[in-house]
């Protein structure tokens, strides 16, 4: 592929009357054909503003969840309704197309006009998609002289509108915000400030294992809580009650525990329930009674977390992971209470980094951000499946 070429690297003449296929993430949460959670939309709007601007027609395509073939609940047409809103700042215009492929999508395709913008249905309506099929690849491919990857979070995938499609080109750019997590991530695996505290929740250790081999050498304290806690936990010998274990990770834990002991801190206590629908709870210090799980780290932990938190100085602070199950208000506030505690480091001059779409989720549902904007404030997404990467 050679040397990573961006979007600025073009004179604004060459993207004039050009059709460019951008591959954006927007795969977001959507309620009753509502779009509740807009970040990643608003994340790709620099890219698609930059080419709108320079007389470009632009194809953008992304996958929605996972859908067993072509199922309307995640159509990607509320998406459409909430880029059309947010285009209409720089009055650009936004077609959807009810397909990806097909002869009513190349139409579309052959009717835009400079300027405008043509959002294609989910790609994974088509299997194809995955699979990363040469066939479909070459179909995506057929609508655009250029191609533009600005879907950072889904570039580790080896799937055709991310992978297969690039070879059919012979000009590929990055967009605004893939470089700006490629810059990002280098920071974070090269040379992050220290101190450098990571701060891991969510639910998958085997999601994490690569990126967390790679930083807890680097790591001067290492924070986890939430459901990957408890693999920790029981590999120290304590009682979990009914909470998630990842069996198979066990050992990998066990040694990390070994080499890293002196920086990573578990919870003190807990909040217990017999099950997520419970409307109450129990706080339990260190072992977790047999027929309960936990569902949210406990105050002391909060306190312990937030300390080392605001005790990191100007360094840097990566946050992956909800520290319980924060979509229930009752199991919300450990999750809150280190959205809070980043947001203090960030105005500190912290260089704070978050990752994961539920960490996202988290930090909007708790008001995170800017003062008047729907902007994170820490503006990163999600590093690790590419942390990763050797």
């Amino acid at each position: 592929m050679g040397q990573i070429k961006f979007i600025t690297d073009f004179d604004d003449k060459f993207y004039l009357n050009k059709k460019i296929f951008v591959r954006v993430d927007f795969n977001v949460k959507v309620q009753d054909n509502i779009v509740s959670e807009d970040y990643r939309i608003r994340s790709a709007i620099p890219t698609i503003e930059y080419l709108v601007k320079r007389g470009a027609k632009v194809i953008l395509a992304s996958h929605l969840d996972r859908p067993q073939g072509k199922d309307i609940r995640y159509s990607l047409r509320p998406v459409s309704l909430k880029l059309t809103e947010i285009l209409s700042s720089f009055n650009a215009r936004v077609t959807f197309s009810d397909d990806c492929i097909g002869i009513s999508t190349q139409k579309m395709v052959n009717d835009l006009k400079n300027g405008e913008v043509l959002l294609l249905e989910n790609l994974r309506f088509y299997h194809e998609e995955e699979k990363n099929d040469a066939k479909f690849s070459e179909t995506l491919s057929s609508f655009a002289d250029v191609y533009v990857n600005d879907a950072f979070s889904t570039s580790h995938r080896k799937h055709s509108s991310t992978y297969g499609i690039a070879k059919f080109f012979d000009t590929r750019i990055a967009g605004f915000n893939l470089a700006q997590e490629l810059e990002y991530l280098s920071l974070l695996r090269e040379r992050p400030t220290n101190p450098f505290t990571l701060v891991i929740g969510g639910v998958k250790i085997k999601d994490k294992i690569g990126a967390l081999d790679h930083l807890l050498p680097k790591a001067d304290k290492v924070l986890i809580g939430g459901a990957a806690s408890y693999t920790f936990l029981k590999a120290k010998g304590h009682s979990v009650g009914e909470s998630i274990i990842e069996e198979d990770y066990l050992p990998w834990v066990t040694r990390a525990l070994a080499a890293h002991s002196d920086k990573i801190i578990l919870p003190l206590d807990h909040k217990v329930a017999v099950s997520e629908q419970s409307d109450t709870y129990q706080i339990v210090q260190d072992e977790i009674p047999k027929n309960m799980r936990g569902y949210d780290i406990g105050d002391k932990t909060i306190q312990k977390f937030s300390y080392e938190i605001h005790n990191n100085g100007l360094g840097t602070i990566f946050w992956n992971g909800p520290m319980g199950y924060f979509e229930k208000e009752i199991f919300s506030n450990g999750t809150k209470s280190v959205a809070v505690s980043m947001a203090l480091a960030y105005w500190r001059g912290v260089k704070t980094l978050i990752g994961g779409g539920d960490t996202l989720e988290a930090d909007e549902s708790f008001r995170c951000f800017r003062k008047g904007s729907n902007t994170c404030i820490n503006r990163r997404r999600c590093f690790i499946k590419v942390l990763s990467r050797r």
